[in-house]
């Protein structure tokens, strides 16, 4: 009887502990979801049109949008040159952010001196109650020089795509709308919500429009202008504002044939007119540097609105400060106030960058079956069949603004680990986003070009994907990042579900991780959470690399070639005589012409590393059969790439093809190519192959500049030809990558070689940052690549994306 008794309570305290257990899971389970929804709540809206000069969205496909135009009124043809989208032909002498922090607080300045004007956007937001909270924005400008004119037409546009309306509220006046503008709306995902447009106290008409009054329109109060447009063109705001004014252009001939010329701003204004069901409504502005305008979005859901902007806009500059020399710690370093300027610069610009996309792709599926297994498989004439793709969204940072304003796989991992450092879970946002783009097979494109406005900026014959085209998978690189910031949080509170060991109560959990302060940090501060994000991509993940194997593969037993493992070689597909486009390094010479004997040797480390980081994944979540399988992959890997594609002759790791009969070669342009598998830190330090590549590495002749290392030797034949892309240029993120190499793997570890890696690490690191920092205060603007022959920045500008990894070399932050 007492054995019986004590079995029923045992039995008894069983079922209640797994009571008690199912209820403590629950509760973290529903925690997780109420710090997710803060999360999506804090992230909702944003400035995430990057490829205008400022405008804001929700991350929702329709929505919401706005954006900011803008003209000089000093003439009769200024209105031609209207200011929307970033454009190198606008001559700006610099459009940056100068602080912006990813979620609630942005400030850029425009300097346009055309128009003799220095202007500034400010982005406030206060995020909660359910429909992503409030914001506001303050568009001002001060002239550049007292003695000349700064008349300006300022326009602001707000447009709804989408289920909902919009409606103005203010009383319609055919001379204006008067101070405070007032609009409401309502969207199923934004609830009801008011704007509200106020003028500065001191804003004055143009000094032309004063000298020539009229009394019609009212130059002191708003001009506006409501339009019916399809959803979709909400982008074209510029097009519709043209078209405007060239109905009116007319009304202005006559005017200056009949000798009865107004001045200019009057001729500029709108109309004063809504259209019946309008959804898009442009409101302007005709004002004389200084002025001063706010716009305020309420969300009637939203608990807290936004009282004291100036105050509020104050406050928010100095915590971005302070976070900036909390997460870089350059002041500390010795860097001056010039530097950390600089470096705040290029991080707000990167996250300035940051963009909500949605739409359809071009994809050509017919191209799968390609067999570039031929010769001359680059010829080969077929019938394309480019199709739209079912739309989807992605929210991803972007690599230049007025070039390249739409998501690249080979540039985001860069992007990610310098956001990762600032804000690691906006950076974990972005990364699963760029995750859920791998489709079913594996594959993901490289280039995101998704709607309309996004192919609007490139060219017809770039906008097609193929589903056989690889790119270098740097987001496990920012995922990897991520895994060492998560080890590395030693004030992390952190708990496990499957040991239920908690370190706090399930309730303190909700309160932590949906406070705002937390949110940049909440998933290092909750291993189950991190973990659990993991396990979430993790999938799609093994599937991408999966991929990589099938259909990047390269022959070895073919070619009558001896390698440890006869699986393991790799090749880019998609080669043309010119260019590899999939392997990122685009004209970097290759073996030419192309062959289907060719092996590469950046793609075969970049699989490698796919391995590697898969690997350590897998130990984490315990998933042990991929353990043992990315093991041996890797392990076949790394023997096979000193079998494959070291030349001993040649002293480095080169590309493999075959000659006239055949036989197989190594095809060696030393530069970039000879270095990866040092970059991925693949070589043991007593490695005489380390020795070779620090050699190389550190010659004038070859690699070394006062500027960066050069992307091709300068002994190479084809070093500064042609297109000059990748063959000459300094890139950033190699540099970056070399010097995080020789920081973690060489020079911090003992070995023959290892005062040699510090002393090219050192010079190195001077050498990138002296230059880029010195080309931005000559320009104004950081430089998508730097001349290997004078430092001078080149290409598109600005280039806000990997170049911006000059921050984390200045914190020594790898």
């Amino acid at each position: 009887m007492h054995r019986l008794f004590i079995a029923f309570f045992l039995l008894f305290s069983l079922v209640v502990s797994d009571i008690d257990h199912n209820s403590e899971l629950q509760q973290i389970i529903q925690n997780r979801i109420s710090a997710n929804r803060a999360s999506n709540e804090s992230l909702l809206w944003g400035t995430y049109r990057p490829n205008l000069y400022f405008g804001t969205r929700p991350r929702l496909p329709e929505s919401l949008m706005s954006g900011l135009m803008w003209f000089g009124v000093n003439d009769l043809e200024s209105f031609q040159k209207i200011r929307h989208e970033c454009d190198q032909s606008d001559k700006l002498e610099e459009y940056s952010y100068k602080k912006h922090d990813g979620r609630d607080f942005a400030l850029q300045t425009i300097t346009d001196a055309e128009n003799n004007v220095i202007l500034t956007t400010e982005f406030l937001k206060v995020s909660g109650g359910g429909h992503g909270g409030d914001w506001a924005v303050r568009i001002s400008g001060k002239p550049i020089s007292e003695d000349k004119p700064s008349g300006l037409s300022i326009l602001y546009y707000l447009g709804l795509e989408g289920d909902g309306s919009i409606d103005l509220e203010s009383r319609l006046d055919q001379s204006g709308l008067d101070n405070p503008v007032e609009l409401s709306g309502e969207t199923p995902d934004l609830g009801q919500f008011a704007i509200k447009i106020v003028d500065g106290p001191d804003n004055r008409i143009p000094r032309s429009a004063a000298l020539k009054m009229q009394t019609h329109p009212d130059l002191r109060k708003t001009q506006y202008l409501g339009h019916l447009i399809p959803d979709g063109d909400i982008w074209r705001a510029k097009f519709y504002l043209r078209g405007f004014y060239s109905q009116k252009l007319e009304y202005m001939r006559e005017q200056l044939a009949s000798g009865n010329i107004p001045a200019p701003p009057f001729l500029f204004a709108l109309s004063n007119q809504v259209h019946e069901n309008s959804n898009f409504y442009i409101f302007q502005k005709l004002v004389e540097a200084p002025f001063q305008f706010d716009i305020f979005f309420e969300s009637s859901s939203s608990p807290i609105h936004i009282e004291d902007f100036t105050s509020s806009l104050q406050s928010s500059l100095k915590d971005f400060d302070m976070k900036f020399e909390n997460t870089f710690g350059l002041a500390s370093k010795g860097f001056d106030d010039g530097q950390v300027h600089f470096a705040q610069t290029m991080l707000s610009n990167l996250i300035g960058g940051i963009g909500y996309f949605y739409g359809s792709s071009i994809v050509d599926k017919s191209y799968t079956d390609v067999d570039e297994n031929e010769e001359f498989f680059w010829d080969n004439r077929r019938q394309a069949d480019p199709k739209l793709t079912p739309p989807s969204a992605l929210f991803s940072a972007t690599p230049s603004r007025p070039f390249f304003p739409r998501g690249f796989y080979w540039d985001e991992g860069f992007h990610q680990l310098i956001i990762g450092n600032w804000d690691n879970d906006l950076s974990l946002d972005i990364i699963k986003h760029w995750t859920s783009l791998i489709d079913n097979d594996g594959w993901v494109a490289r280039e995101q070009i998704l709607g309309e406005e996004a192919r609007s900026k490139v060219p017809p014959e770039f906008q097609t994907q193929y589903p056989h085209y690889a790119n270098p998978p740097t987001l496990l690189m920012a995922i990897e990042a991520f895994i060492e910031r998560l080890d590395n949080a030693t004030n992390s509170q952190q708990f496990n579900i499957d040991d239920v060991a908690l370190n706090f109560a399930p309730s303190d959990i909700l309160t932590t991780t949906t406070d705002p302060s937390i949110l940049p940090t909440r998933h290092l501060q909750d291993l189950n959470l991190a973990n659990s994000f993991l396990a979430e991509i993790y999938p799609k993940l093994r599937s991408n690399y999966k991929w990589y194997r099938r259909t990047q593969w390269g022959e070895i037993k073919e070619w009558g070639r001896r390698a440890s493992n006869s699986r393991e070689a790799y090749r880019w597909r998609g080669r043309t005589p010119g260019h590899t486009l999939t392997s990122g390094l685009d004209d970097y010479p290759r073996p030419t012409p192309p062959h289907p004997a060719e092996l590469h040797v950046d793609l075969m480390c970049w699989v490698g590393f796919m391995a590697r980081s898969l690997r350590d994944i897998a130990e984490r979540l315990n998933e042990e059969d991929d353990v043992e399988d990315f093991s041996k992959h890797y392990k076949d890997i790394i023997n096979n790439l000193h079998d494959l594609h070291w030349s001993e002759k040649d002293q480095a790791f080169c590309d493999v093809s075959v000659d006239d009969d055949n036989e197989s070669v190594f095809v060696c342009h030393k530069g970039y190519l000879s270095l990866f598998p040092m970059l991925h830190g693949f070589l043991p330090n007593d490695s005489p192959k380390l020795g070779a590549i620090l050699d190389l590495i550190y010659n004038p002749d070859e690699l070394w500049s006062p500027y960066g290392l050069r992307s091709l030797s300068k002994s190479d034949k084809y070093f500064n030809t042609e297109e000059n892309y990748w063959r000459g240029p300094v890139w950033i993120n190699i540099n970056y990558f070399v010097l995080s190499s020789l920081h973690k793997n060489y020079a911090a570890k003992p070995g023959p070689y290892q005062e040699k890696a510090k002393k090219i690490y050192k010079e190195l690191r001077n050498n990138i940052i002296n230059n880029v920092y010195n080309e931005f205060k000559r320009t104004g603007y950081s430089w998508e690549q730097y001349s290997a022959i004078n430092g001078e920045g080149i290409r598109s500008h600005p280039f806000n994306g990997w170049t911006s990894l000059v921050i984390l070399i200045m914190a020594e932050k790898y």
